[in-house]
């Protein structure tokens, strides 16, 4: 089983979300988050004044799957997500252990 952490433009979330379920990924988790890469922030006008915006809002998606359905996953979430510019985002992959579904008490890949 695999954990997936797709940091991605806001503007995004309906495509990725969009793709995700046309592969019949049943549930994902969102996060609004805020953070900066390579570009380090960027200069706005507010009212007149420039101001350095430090921070970059993002969306974090986070995915439980498979180790049959999570090279798919990633594949959805890049074609959900790519524009092709600098802070389209991450995706990060981990093994889970184990997966336990408290309601019912189902584990592994029947908790998914």
């Amino acid at each position: 089983m695999k954990l997936i952490t797709a940091i991605i433009r806001p503007y995004k979330l309906e495509d990725v979300r969009s793709e995700l379920e046309n592969i019949g990924i049943k549930g994902i988790t969102i996060s609004e988050v805020q953070g900066f890469g390579n570009t380090k922030g960027h200069a706005e006008h507010y009212r007149g004044v420039q101001v350095l915006v430090e921070y970059i809002p993002k969306i974090k998606v986070e995915i439980a799957c498979s180790d049959a359905e999570y090279e798919r996953t990633i594949e959805a979430i890049i074609k959900g997500a790519k524009t092709g510019g600098i802070g389209d985002g991450k995706i990060f992959v981990r093994n889970l252990e184990q997966v336990i579904r408290i309601r019912t008490g189902e584990s592994g890949d029947d908790a998914i």
